[in-house]
């Protein structure tokens, strides 16, 4: 039942990430890729300081605590952005999502493999080459 909560939230990410990809693609298709990665990117900052702003700044002052590589992560949303908004008019919704998630999935169990960035570290046996296998043929059905 603890669980339950956390995996809720991680679905309405997976729902929010599929309908953010759809609507920076329509973006970048109607005004270009770095468009939308601006525009995608000013909605957000816009959003992130009013919630900032009624938490009272929340734990903002702590950004000096924060690993240096894990500031990156404003320079990849705009990575994330452009590269969802030139490859879902492209290649479709579907198709651009597939290969997105197949590269998380990889990267995630290679960053586990090995304990990289903090991860907790979750060694590749056989069951999970065999999952990641399954997904990449999964990956060939859909996109075929």
């Amino acid at each position: 039942m603890q669980a339950l909560i956390p995996v809720l939230i991680a679905l309405v990410g997976g729902i929010a990430i599929c309908m953010q990809s759809l609507f920076s693609g329509t973006i970048g298709r109607l005004t270009g890729v770095m468009e939308s990665v601006f525009i995608v990117h000013l909605g957000g900052l816009f959003l992130a300081s009013v919630i900032l702003l009624f938490m009272r700044g929340g734990k903002i002052g702590a950004w000096q605590s924060i690993p240096w590589y894990a500031l990156c992560a404003g320079f990849i949303g705009v990575v994330i952005v452009g590269a969802i908004s030139y490859a879902v008019p492209r290649l479709g919704l579907a198709t651009a999502l597939t290969l997105s998630v197949i590269a998380q999935l990889v990267l995630g169990a290679l960053l586990a493999h090995f304990g990289l960035f903090g991860v907790i570290q979750r060694p590749l046996d056989l069951s999970r080459v065999a999952g990641i296998l399954i997904l990449f043929i999964g990956t060939w059905l859909i996109i075929r």
